[in-house]
């Protein structure tokens, strides 16, 4: 017998028990974003690896540790990588298709990305992302619509109770560098308090020791300089209006003063929303303005501000919020017995599909008896089974027996069929 090969580990399947999830998921975010006025695009897995060291910086982990990089082929092979996120791509599909020349976009995908680390609860090599990017806009405003739009996905999906939101301002690159060079020499001088990768951070990226989990560098943080501190009277206004919106909305929220994002081109607002229901690893959303990244990757300046989802931590807690409960395959399952019936069940089960589009219908096939078909359907959560026997098929009937309601079973002509069922009112 030949060796099973299995799956790459950090790339998993998504099985027919779980995709029912994802589909429902996937539908609440297609409908929202039409609800607000945000159109697809669709994106390319690999890019120009020029691209993510760009957009993302080269003395990040990401592009030091994650990234999947690959030489093309041909005469003269170019670096490629597969995408560890979707902003830089959605960036570049805009430049390169003067979609933000003058004009203002809103526009969401979703999909695969890729990052070589540690597979753990709902972190995967290979995961799934679902982004937002809105372009062309200066004002506090689309920041405040982005959040009230997370917001009510959160309602929903029911996770509105588990999770909050935390913001922060930014500011802009002046205001940030006076607070990095304050911070820089406050944690020089308690740099052998810090744990191992906050000491590398303080010469490449000090910002990002903000986000350290490490207790005895959270504990040096506590008497840190203050980002707020540093800002000037437009940043602060931005922010305040923002938040304004938000408790107008009713959408509580935190300031939390070491939310921050270690690259040069993200200003001002900087959200996440964050769960306790998952382990340390709690944040579920992040989001912020980046006005800097057009002009970076090769454009004329304009404003920028997005979020992004991970989706397999979003599945996870859904999951955990609703307890998996046994979904419905079916709404009708077809079972026959009987020479001839097998080919009178295929074609009325297209009638029926064909009479009402939206209603699922499940034809047993591969034969068995009546016993052993009826545990198919009543595995496949249908309501109702239609039963062809040899009789049936000879008098042009069928027999409707209900599956999950206590009434008599019926003999219907097969033309009749599909005006019952959508009577009962099963779509």
């Amino acid at each position: 017998m030949s060796q099973k090969i299995n799956a790459i580990r950090g790339f998993n399947d998504i099985l027919p028990a779980d995709t029912g999830r994802w589909a429902e998921v996937e539908a609440v975010l297609r409908d929202l974003m039409r609800s607000y006025g945000y159109h697809e695009i669709r994106l390319p897995i690999v890019e120009s690896t020029s691209l993510f060291k760009r957009a993302i910086g080269e003395v990040t982990d990401i592009v030091e540790k994650e990234m999947y990089t690959f030489s093309d082929q041909g005469e003269r092979p170019e670096s490629l990588t597969l995408r560890p996120e979707g902003t830089a791509g959605c960036v570049r599909a805009c430049l390169e298709n003067s979609l933000t020349y003058n004009q203002t976009q809103r526009l969401w995908y979703t999909g695969p990305m890729f990052r070589y680390e540690k597979p753990q609860k709902g972190r995967y090599r290979q995961f799934h992302q679902f982004g937002v990017e809105a372009f062309g806009m200066q004002g506090p405003d689309i920041d405040a619509e982005l959040i009230l739009l997370t917001a009510r996905l959160w309602r929903d999906l029911g996770l509105q109770h588990v999770v909050r939101l935390e913001m922060n301002s930014l500011g802009e690159l002046a205001e940030r560098a006076r607070f990095k060079e304050a911070l820089t020499a406050y944690l020089e001088q308690r740099r052998a308090e810090l744990d191992e990768d906050s000491q590398r951070r303080l010469a490449t990226n000090p910002l990002r020791i903000l986000d350290s989990k490490d207790a005895g560098t959270q504990a040096v943080l506590r008497d840190a300089p203050q980002l707020p501190d540093f800002l000037d009277a437009e940043s602060c206004q931005h922010f305040a209006e923002v938040c304004a919106v938000l408790d107008a909305a009713g959408v509580a929220y935190t300031v939390n003063p070491r939310l921050v994002r270690g690259l040069d081109y993200y200003n001002k607002t900087v959200f996440e929303w964050v769960t306790d229901e998952l382990g340390s690893q709690g944040a579920v959303c992040a989001g912020g303005r980046y006005d800097g990244l057009i002009e970076q990757l090769g454009g004329q300046a304009s404003s920028a501000v997005g979020f992004a989802i991970g989706l397999e931590r979003l599945l996870l807690l859904h999951a955990v919020v609703h307890e998996k409960t046994a979904t419905s395959e079916a709404d009708v399952f077809l079972a026959a017995v009987g020479e001839g019936t097998s080919r009178v069940a295929l074609l009325l089960a297209e009638t029926l599909r064909t009479t009402l589009p939206d209603l699922r219908v499940l034809v047993n096939c591969g034969g068995g008896s009546f016993k052993s078909q009826f545990k198919k359907a009543d595995k496949s959560g249908a309501r109702f089974a239609l039963v062809l026997g040899e009789d049936e098929v000879k008098n042009g009937t069928v027999s409707l027996k209900w599956l999950r309601e206590e009434h008599e079973q019926l003999s219907l002509a097969q033309n009749a069929v599909a005006g019952f069922l959508k009577e009962q009112h099963t779509l």
